[in-house]
């Protein structure tokens, strides 16, 4: 364990990199593999039914016996009693929260010994979740794929004024790919990373070959933040987003667009692989991703990357 960082310390890890718990990308497969390489793998709760999460758990506790691993958990989530349950009695060491307010769970997850992270979209929700009791904070920013804030607060002015706010450790996400963008955020005062677009582009990720060779093919301006009203999402181009657009542009209203979007969209598009009427959750980075690499030799490229950059410069927040 890094006992240099307050992150790796925290949470158990040697590099203070975190592979974000993506709905339909995040299966027990990836998160075992970037567990046993030294970082952080999580399991995407969000996309997992509670009997399908128990079977997750299990097969990473017996990948990577020893190894810390997380589970993201959506707190809209309608099934996130029986998450939380199966989380504490089958000994999960770490929970990220999103998409809900903080406090509701996170007294519950600490008297069952189990360290908590909320993902937060600015400065404001940033001070909640401390004061709400959480250990950690990840400080998304506007690039970042999947759900997003409303503000479309960019990474580059988030981390910093998250940093600023709060005592508890920043993790910074939106954007990050590469040793370059991983000590930037930590020269704005992060103390580890968050990766989610760059590790779908990986051979362990569970969502389907058709998505992973789409992000790779996508270039600049293949993404945007649609339904900024009723659910903010970053969405790679194809037939359903034009649809969300031209909605949009036409005024739809809430309703049409709710019935619009429908059920199974994000399945049907990431995890099934259909290209035309799914919904394509990514970030911007895509744009600047062109290969399929292994988890496990992703990490430490990345880790190779800051050392030659010059992590340790950084005071042993990043020490590699």
């Amino acid at each position: 364990m890094n006992r240099t960082n307050r992150v790796c310390a925290l949470l158990g890890m040697d590099l203070p990199i975190i592979q974000a718990g993506m709905v339909w990308c995040s299966g027990w497969e990836l998160a075992s593999a970037v567990s046993g390489a030294g970082a952080l793998g999580v399991l995407g709760a969000g996309s997992m039914y509670p009997k399908v999460l128990r079977d997750q758990i299990e097969k990473v506790k017996k990948a990577v016996p020893g190894k810390p691993f997380a589970v993201n958990v959506p707190l809209l989530y309608p099934a996130v009693e029986e998450h939380m349950a199966s989380i504490a009695e089958l000994g999960v060491p770490i929970v990220f929260t999103s998409a809900g307010n903080p406090r509701v769970w996170t007294s519950y997850l600490h008297q069952r010994g189990i360290k908590v992270v909320h993902v937060v979209s600015s400065v404001k929700f940033a001070l909640k979740a401390q004061d709400a009791g959480v250990d950690a904070v990840v400080a998304e920013g506007f690039e970042a794929g999947g759900h997003n804030g409303r503000e479309e607060t960019t990474t580059m002015c988030l981390v910093p004024a998250v940093s600023d706010a709060c005592d508890i450790p920043v993790i910074a996400a939106g954007g990050l790919h590469d040793g370059r963008s991983i000590l930037a955020a930590m020269m704005l005062g992060a103390e580890a990373v968050q990766l989610g677009s760059r590790f779908v582009a990986t051979i362990e990720s569970s969502a389907h070959r058709a998505f992973k060779e789409a992000v790779l093919a996508a270039g600049e301006g293949s993404t945007s933040l649609e339904m900024k009203n009723i659910t903010p999402v970053r969405l790679l181009h194809n037939d359903f987003a034009r649809q969300v657009i031209q909605a949009q542009q036409s005024g739809a209203t809430d309703e049409e667009l709710h019935l619009l979007l429908g059920r199974g969209r994000a399945k049907r598009g990431m995890f099934e692989g259909d290209l035309t009427e799914g919904e394509l959750e990514i970030g911007q980075i895509s744009a600047m991703l062109d290969s399929l690499e292994p988890a496990s030799d992703l990490v430490r490229r990345l880790a190779e990357e800051c050392r030659i950059l010059g992590g340790p410069a950084l005071g042993g927040r990043f020490d590699f």
